[in-house]
């Protein structure tokens, strides 16, 4: 039984590279170009990688939502 956010695993080579199993390209839609955005997890020794345009989308989304709990007070 595979776990859906479990792609695999890789290795870091000399230079400190890593390659991103395919599965993984093909479900979020990495493409040659794109810009990511490497972060340390803030509780566990690893990374968190995410595509600066879904950063951007999320914290646009994130955005809207306080505009909105700010009008709904302001009315109340």
């Amino acid at each position: 039984m595979s776990c859906p956010v479990f792609y695999g695993s890789v290795t870091v080579g000399e230079r400190g590279q890593i390659v991103i199993p395919a599965d993984a390209r093909t479900e979020l839609g990495f493409q040659p170009g794109d810009k990511l955005l490497v972060m340390k997890h803030p509780m566990h020794p690893g990374l968190v990688v995410f595509k600066i345009d879904s950063v951007r989308e999320f914290l646009d989304h994130f955005q809207e939502g306080l505009r909105s709990i700010e009008s709904s007070e302001e009315t109340t």
